[in-house]
């Protein structure tokens, strides 16, 4: 009765809540991939991943043309033996970004039903560390953003009670950042944590000079530096600034996680469940840096990175960036700062499948 019946995958796109931009790239829309599962017992979950513009019909195209008929007639209940199953088959393109994607959210969806059969939220079934973590904001601190607008955002970020802003770096000139960093350090005050993200964007000799620059401002952690694909940078630049490394937002495999843990070359792992392949290689990736006494403070995904990073002892912060307003109803709680898992079965997201229907593409 726990045999998979059924899967639906739907593609559906997503207007950003606001105008979002950073050193790299502007965020044009969120595409957003949906896999139903269904069992023979009638029961169902759901799961999604995303992307920011391009791809979303690739992801569609490796769930139709090769994922989903592997997972009919197999037991709901194994996931870890599904997920196996689904990187032994997709072994020509794993580990890729679109492969990725697409097996996160056939293992959201597996993880949302066995929280639904058990009747237990995902947070506390994976775990169930914290019942709840304080936020940082990033949707203040865009890079198109005047150094005022900045200013304001982290104030009003600040009396609402979230613990920290994110400020995207990478204009031209290091004076110009500078500037606006210390003006958001001198309108919060030395408590409040400011972090930095350059989306990739510096070379490894620039990054160590900018790196330089933060270290008076208190900065809490310096985000994507270099390419995610620059393990000795990173490892170079984390040894020459106290400012946290973070990095994970770009990686797509456990095992490339556990060499920059191992390496010294992350102080904050920011692993993304979409991008990583799901909440599976999610929960290996939090362990393995909280081997390391790495703290874990998950990109994107508010709505489900607050049951996974409240269900790990190294969960550090959530990222405030609301994702899913337009095709769910709530099912969080944000208290002065802080953000609750929900208490509902499986991962908590209450779908919108009226509003699904009329923002599906695909």
């Amino acid at each position: 009765m726990t045999k998979i019946a059924n899967v639906r995958c739907q593609l559906v796109d997503l207007e950003p809540e606001t105008a979002r931009s950073d050193a790299s790239q502007s965020f044009v829309k969120q595409e957003t991939v949906l896999v139903t599962v269904e069992t023979v017992d009638g029961m169902s979950g759901t799961g999604y991943s995303y992307t920011i513009g391009t791809g979303g019909t690739a992801v569609v195209a490796m769930l139709r043309d090769h994922l989903v008929d592997g997972l009919l007639g197999a037991d709901a209940r194994n996931v870890e033996q599904i997920w196996q199953r689904m990187v032994t088959g997709t072994r020509a393109t794993t580990v890729g970004a679109i492969t990725s994607l697409a097996m996160a959210a056939i293992d959201v969806a597996l993880w949302d039903l066995r929280g639904q059969r058990a009747d237990e939220p995902v947070w506390r079934l994976a775990g169930g560390a914290h019942d709840r973590l304080p936020l940082y904001d990033t949707e203040g601190g865009w890079i198109h953003l005047t150094c005022e607008e900045l200013v304001r955002n982290a104030l009003a970020a600040k009396a609402a009670g979230v613990r920290g802003v994110k400020v995207k770096v990478g204009k031209p000139s290091l004076t110009e950042d500078a500037e606006r960093l210390a003006a958001v350090r001198d309108a919060v005050g030395p408590a409040f944590e400011i972090m930095v993200d350059a989306n990739q964007c510096f070379t490894g000799a620039e990054a160590a000079r900018r790196a330089h620059s933060y270290e008076s401002l208190g900065i809490a952690w310096f985000e994507e530096p270099l390419p995610a694909d620059d393990l000795a940078g990173h490892v170079r630049l984390a040894a020459a600034t106290t400012v946290p490394i973070a990095v994970g937002e770009s990686l797509y495999s456990s095992l490339r996680f556990a060499e920059y843990v191992a390496a010294g070359a992350a102080g904050i792992v920011q692993v993304d469940a979409a991008r990583v392949g799901g909440i599976t290689p999610w929960l290996k990736v939090a362990h393995t840096a909280e081997s390391f006494n790495v703290p874990v403070a998950p990109h994107f995904l508010m709505e489900l990175h607050a049951s996974l990073a409240c269900a790990v002892p190294n969960g550090m912060y959530v990222e405030h960036i609301p994702q899913l307003g337009a095709i769910s109803r709530g099912g969080h709680v944000i208290e002065e700062g802080w953000i609750r898992p929900p208490e509902s079965p499986g991962i908590g997201i209450d779908w919108d499948l009226d509003a699904i229907d009329n923002l599906r593409v695909a």
